[in-house]
């Protein structure tokens, strides 16, 4: 009886130790993405991060699954719902996300999570509840700042912004530039910064105008915006954040005027502006979040931050299409000046 029930033990033992073995494969495949408000063919931010994602997983031939927030109260449940789904790596999708992503993180530090704009430092505290790490600041936190099991994708938004910013104050015939943009965080901040240094570096009695919106998915309101800057003098306005950005970009080609892009080429996206879009201010989100999962599916992928820079093509400029022809040596010139400064480090953007 004792070896029978001995026998068993040992039975179960292996069956959980299976099932253990299992679930740590299943964890250590799927890849997760968390899409912020505004729907993953948003013709930005949402549908470049999950296209590069997916077509990444499926190469590797890990499997893949996404799911779009209604609101920004879904962030910390569908995170915690993908860890409970088995999720290896999870990315989320913007600078609103880095609270519940952090939350999350800190109570799963076996599952690996990126996020796009977001960094994390020793000592920052998340959450409404004053959340703390569950253990040490050490066993959280990586030497270089952030948490240890979530990698920052980062982009230099300013220096993009800047080379945008030098192209509209060549360009500007009224000597005014605007740019309506979303929310007041961090990446936006750094657009419109580089953007307003770029034109005073080339031009500086230019006039630059700007309004931000709490809301990156407010079409109308950005368009309301764009008409006032266009009707206080703007013949430049720079769309910064989502549809609210696509709005401002939507008034200036209304007026035959000129307009900028953000995050990606919108020349293809957006068509309703292609006449009027001198370039974008692109960061190349896609190759980010590909990357970051081929170096997941490799073993290869570390906690901190990697930041997108003129220097490594991460961020930049899109290619002038319409304009290619209309645009003047001078501003190539300036243009290319502007860049070789970022470059080498002999510029700075001010963001």
């Amino acid at each position: 009886m004792i070896q029978r029930r001995a026998g068993c033990v040992l039975i179960l033992t292996l069956l959980m130790s299976l099932l253990i073995s299992a679930c740590s494969a299943q964890r250590s495949e799927k890849v997760c993405a968390v899409l912020d408000t505004g729907g993953e063919n948003d013709r930005n931010f949402n549908q470049f991060t999950l296209e590069g994602a997916r077509n990444a997983a499926r190469k590797a031939g890990l499997p893949f699954d996404h799911i779009v927030s209604d609101s920004d109260q879904d962030y910390l449940p569908t995170i915690r719902n993908f860890v409970e789904e088995g999720c290896g790596l999870i990315l989320t999708v913007g600078f609103l996300m880095r609270d519940a992503t952090a939350i999350v993180a800190m109570d799963n530090p076996d599952v690996h999570f990126a996020i796009i704009d977001a960094e994390y430092f020793p000592g920052d505290v998340f959450g409404p509840d004053q959340y703390f790490c569950p253990e040490s600041v050490d066993s959280c936190y990586s030497e270089e700042g952030g948490l240890a099991n979530v990698t920052s994708l980062m982009f230099a938004e300013d220096q993009a912004g800047y080379l945008a910013g030098t192209l509209a104050g060549c360009m500007t015939k009224t000597g005014v530039i605007g740019s309506v943009s979303g929310m007041e965080i961090p990446p936006v901040v750094r657009f419109v910064t580089g953007y307003q240094n770029g034109a005073r570096a080339y031009r500086p009695d230019v006039q630059t105008l700007n309004s931000y919106w709490p809301e990156f998915n407010d079409a109308y309101t950005g368009k309301a915006e764009g008409d006032k800057q266009v009707a206080a003098g703007a013949d430049v306005i720079f769309g910064v954040g989502g549809n609210t950005g696509n709005g401002g970009m939507l008034a200036a080609s209304d007026q035959g005027l000129m307009a900028i892009g953000v995050d990606v080429d919108q020349y293809d996206i957006f068509p309703e502006v292609r006449s009027s879009l001198l370039t974008s201010a692109a960061k190349n989100v896609d190759v980010a979040a590909a990357r970051a999962v081929e170096k997941y599916a490799t073993g290869e992928l570390e906690g901190g931050w990697q930041q997108s820079t003129v220097a490594n093509r991460g961020v930049g400029i899109a290619p002038y299409h319409d304009w290619e022809d209309k645009i003047p040596d001078e501003c190539n010139r300036a243009v290319d000046l502007a860049a070789e400064g970022l470059k080498n480090g002999t510029i700075s953007t001010g963001g």
